[in-house]
């Protein structure tokens, strides 16, 4: 009885968030975005709470910005955003594109998941736009803990070449990050690595590139497999789709 209710409300409140906040081109629009972004979205909790940190010179991570404190980034000489949560039609992503083209800051939009493994070629795409784009640069999900997290250890690795070991404190309760909910996959896909990397020396990038499979570390973690299984498992099975 209980569960069949809790079903029933989230029902209704993802119903009801879905709505609205879709459309910001009129005045009445713009209020009910506003409404959408602040209690929908919990833009009124990222007021004073940025989770903004710079993790290599020129790169910064932080929860969803805001259009005010998007033109404080690009007074700080920021001239690139990536978002990580995708190209969304509400307004929280609404707000962000226009605050961006306003400011003539470039942006860049990918998508991750916070409480799976995000499928290969979505992580690749991220390394490539580190490449492409010019520094200085800001990437974000909605919090600044999960997704923003696993992407602050991959540009540390990749691009900074620190160990999984010190790169992995990206993701912590510094950032509210909480490897023991759903989101500690993110913590789970490192220690495979690092368990691969351990068994017989792989960059990260090349383990990615050829042994990383999302589904098969989504069904690992929902198992509770040893990172060393997993890793060995990975390895073993690189050659199949």
């Amino acid at each position: 009885m209980i569960k069949k209710m809790m079903t029933w409300l989230e029902d209704r409140n993802r119903r009801f968030s879905r709505s609205f906040g879709k459309d910001i081109s009129t005045p009445k629009g713009r209020f009910w975005g506003n409404v959408h972004y602040n209690v929908v979205d919990h833009a009124f909790l990222r007021v004073l709470w940025t989770n903004f940190f710079e993790i290599a010179p020129g790169v910064y991570r932080s929860n969803h910005p805001g259009p005010r404190r998007l033109k404080r980034y690009r007074e700080l000489g920021i001239k690139t955003v990536v978002t990580l949560r995708g190209e969304e039609k509400f307004a929280h992503y609404l707000f962000e594109k226009e605050a961006c083209e306003a400011l003539g800051m470039e942006f860049r939009v990918t998508k991750l998941w916070a409480r799976n493994a995000t499928k290969r070629d979505r992580l690749l795409a991220v390394l490539d736009t580190f490449r492409d784009i010019e520094k200085p640069f800001v990437f974000h999900c909605k919090s600044g803990a999960d997704r923003a997290g696993i992407v602050a250890a991959m540009y540390l690795m990749v691009f900074e070449g620190l160990p999984v070991e010190e790169a992995r404190k990206q993701l912590s309760m510094k950032y509210l990050h909480m490897k023991w909910t759903k989101t500690g996959v993110q913590d789970y896909i490192l220690s495979v690595y690092e368990a691969r990397k351990n068994a017989e020396p792989i960059g990260f990038e090349d383990w990615l590139r050829s042994e990383y499979r999302a589904a098969r570390l989504n069904d690992a973690w929902d198992a509770r497999k040893t990172p060393a299984e997993t890793a060995q498992m990975l390895r073993e099975r690189k050659d199949e789709a």
